[in-house]
């Protein structure tokens, strides 16, 4: 399982120096296919449910979900990827939101709001811990801060099987939920709009946005319940 993650941590370190105005989404998904498939791993998400595509490209107001095609990122465009890796009987999940070139304050602070309480929700994946008090820690953070936290779609158990229980809500009250134990893998997953937490889906069926068009933003760690805290396995360090 830490082998699929490490690939979708080096497909991360690879987007990061990709993404720049004028690549279209088509030709992200065709390069996250053509890394993973090199590692002797498959794209989790192509074909999962109908899912058309190896990675999510989900661009500005765009929740998550969204499908790859012959648009083009311009400058200033916020774009969530999330990407999924199978390999030799193990699933791996992650998901980051990057900038475009210069994105304006309020994307860099909703990017900056997302990731921290990835890392509170993370922080708080601890043994004897309850399920909320990650949900908790996220959606008071998210909302401190000014942002609202999805209800629609959630984190979740992972391992053979790519979503496998106890869903991980990002919201949701401290001290409750099932009780966190060693060996647990959670896919942890703030989505976080800069508006609004009410989102609907477009008529691909698929691709999820903001219902008052307000942006988006989406991270991701895989994590590993251990007696030495939370284990990041979608990370290289």
């Amino acid at each position: 399982m830490a082998e699929a993650c490490r690939i979708v941590a080096e497909v991360f370190e690879e987007l990061k120096r990709m993404i720049e105005p004028d690549i279209s989404t088509k030709e992200i998904d065709q390069f996250v296919e053509s890394f993973i498939t090199s590692k002797k791993a498959y794209p989790a998400f192509k074909g999962y449910r109908g899912f058309p595509a190896s990675v999510c490209t989900s661009v500005n107001n765009e929740v998550v979900h969204g499908i790859p095609s012959s648009r083009r990122l311009k400058e200033g465009d916020i774009i969530s990827l999330d990407i999924g890796v199978y390999y030799r009987g193990f699933y791996g999940d992650g998901a980051i939101t990057l900038p475009v070139g210069e994105a304006d304050a309020t994307a860099r602070k909703l990017l900056m709001v997302t990731e921290d309480a990835l890392y509170r929700g993370i922080g708080n994946a601890i043994i004897g811990n309850r399920l909320l008090d990650i949900s908790h820690a996220i959606q008071s953070y998210v909302e401190g801060n000014g942002f609202s936290v999805v209800r629609s779609f959630v984190g979740h158990g992972i391992g053979r099987e790519l979503h496998e229980e106890p869903q991980v809500p990002n919201f949701g009250r401290k001290g409750e939920g099932p009780l966190l134990r060693e060996g647990m893998t959670l896919a942890i997953e703030p989505m976080v709009n800069a508006g609004g937490w009410e989102v609907e889906i477009l008529d691909d069926g698929w691709t999820a946005v903001t219902k008052d068009g307000s942006l988006s933003a989406h991270f991701e760690h895989t994590v590993a319940l251990t007696d030495n805290g939370p284990l990041i396995l979608t990370k290289l360090s």
